[in-house]
């Protein structure tokens, strides 16, 4: 059999444009490794396309010489699903290219894009669609999953964005999705993950939203922690969706704007982002510096494109992580007791709790509208289990498991499957609610044998 697989690879690198990458080669480790240190997966091929035919033949192979079949946008998925053990990798890493059509306010890109690519592409004409707050996530991953972040409440999900969609079937045929052609594949797309096809292209709608925001944060002693996420509470809903305050619980990074006696005790920061101009953003912000008595604050007008990367360096590449994730419709003293509860035992300086005010456009959208379903949230919050070496491995997991079960009373129900780690998948079901037993008539319909299980993945 491994003679006939190396004649088969010497076939195969003849019909992809792109490269093809085995483990004997330079270049296959650094090809194969994603986001998560965790992850640690070896596949037998990879195959780097340089376009969507490129798919269409790894596929084939793939199905031909029953091997695993995993795919990688950017690789920043948490549970590692891009990786798989000794099958084939679609490595889609170098199909970067964003095109904008200004007039049309329309995006064209290619699934190995990061949300800083897209930015990069779209904000010189004063462009944006809602992504993540992380721009090196990629664009492939937080589309299929959902997508939210800082334009949420007043544009919706980034599902709510897509236009279309070309895409690449079990069966390896090309095909277009959009509202109005194979609508029932689009449906499924829009936050079903990768569980329906290889797609090699989205078309999204995009928004004037100008090259500036008003943004920045908010420090609060841990101290004041109980007062000041009750005055948040009492104040966030009450703002304009262009406005937005997400809560983040942790040991103080040293930001040159915060005492140097504050770094690395735990604090509560109010990250603030306001669409709009500086005089309107200061009036709105203003009540945050009266939740309590910060220890520091650095807010004003910033490029976009500057605060799409302002948390960044809290999550580089290269470091352990384990996620964990709760909806709320609603935020209660319990889930505010425990929440300070556990940042008083972080176990590494890197773990977070942070909570994202959503709803607003996300919440007009019926939850059978799209796949993702969970369309009452108005927050979302991320157990961010985050260190460097493998001997922390117990001691973070632990943490993180801990504090989601004691702060699952207190959550809405449903799931965001982008934040759910690999051994969750008791929960797919609860992700997708009303929705999942038509999501899986459609994976029998486009997928019966499972072609693509390397995700959260919904059976046939």
């Amino acid at each position: 059999m491994k003679e006939t697989l190396s004649e088969s690879i010497v076939s195969l690198k003849k019909k992809v444009k792109g490269k093809v990458i085995m483990p004997q080669d330079r270049e296959y480790n650094e090809t194969r490794q994603i986001w998560n240190a965790m992850i640690d997966r070896k596949p037998a091929v990879i195959v780097q396309c340089k376009d969507a035919n490129d798919a269409v033949m790894a596929l084939r192979y793939a199905k031909e010489n029953d091997l695993d079949l995993s795919i990688r946008g950017a690789g920043h998925n948490i549970a590692g699903n891009s990786l798989c053990d000794n099958g084939l990798l679609i490595d889609f890493s170098t199909m970067k290219n964003v095109r904008v059509d200004a007039g049309k306010k329309k995006a064209y890109i290619e699934p190995g894009a990061t949300l800083g690519d897209v930015d990069q592409a779209c904000q010189p004409y004063g462009l944006a669609f809602p992504v993540g707050i992380n721009s090196t996530t990629g664009i492939a991953g937080l589309t299929l999953g959902g997508g939210f972040g800082w334009l949420s409440r007043k544009y919706g999900m980034t599902i709510d964005s897509l236009a279309s969609v070309d895409m690449v079937t079990a069966e390896g045929e090309k095909l277009h999705a959009s509202n109005n052609e194979n609508a029932d594949l689009f449906w499924a797309v829009r936050g079903g993950g990768g569980n329906f096809g290889i797609v090699t292209q989205f078309e999204f709608n995009l928004n004037y939203i100008g090259t500036e925001v008003y943004a920045g944060l908010t420090v609060f002693p841990i101290a004041q922690a109980k007062q000041v996420l009750h005055k948040y509470r009492d104040f966030i809903l009450s703002t304009p969706d262009e406005f937005n305050t997400w809560v983040v619980m942790r040991k103080a990074p040293p930001l040159p704007f915060l005492p140097e006696s504050v770094h690395g005790t735990e604090v509560v920061i109010m990250a603030t982002c306001y669409f709009g101009d500086s005089a309107h953003g200061e009036k709105l912000a203003a009540p945050i510096r009266d939740f309590g008595t910060p220890v520091g604050e650095h807010l004003g007008m910033v490029p976009y494109i500057g605060w799409q990367q302002a948390f960044d360096p809290l999550l580089t590449p290269g470091f352990r992580n384990y996620w964990k994730s709760h909806n709320f419709t609603h935020l209660q003293d319990g889930l505010f007791d425990a929440m300070i509860e556990y940042t008083g035992k972080l176990p590494s300086p890197h773990c977070e709790i942070f909570i994202g005010v959503v709803g607003g456009k996300m919440n007009e959208v019926p939850a059978d509208a799209t796949a993702y379903s969970a369309r009452d949230m108005k927050f979302v919050m991320n157990v961010h289990g985050r260190w460097e070496t493998q001997s922390e491995d117990e001691k973070c997991v632990s943490w993180s498991r801990n504090f989601f079960k004691a702060s699952a009373p207190f959550a809405s129900g449903g799931a965001y499957v982008n934040f759910m780690t690999e051994e969750e998948n008791d929960r797919i079901k609860a992700a997708y609610g009303v929705n999942y037993e038509r999501l899986a008539k459609l994976k029998a319909k486009y997928d019966p044998h499972n072609t693509f299980h390397m995700n959260q993945n919904i059976k046939p």
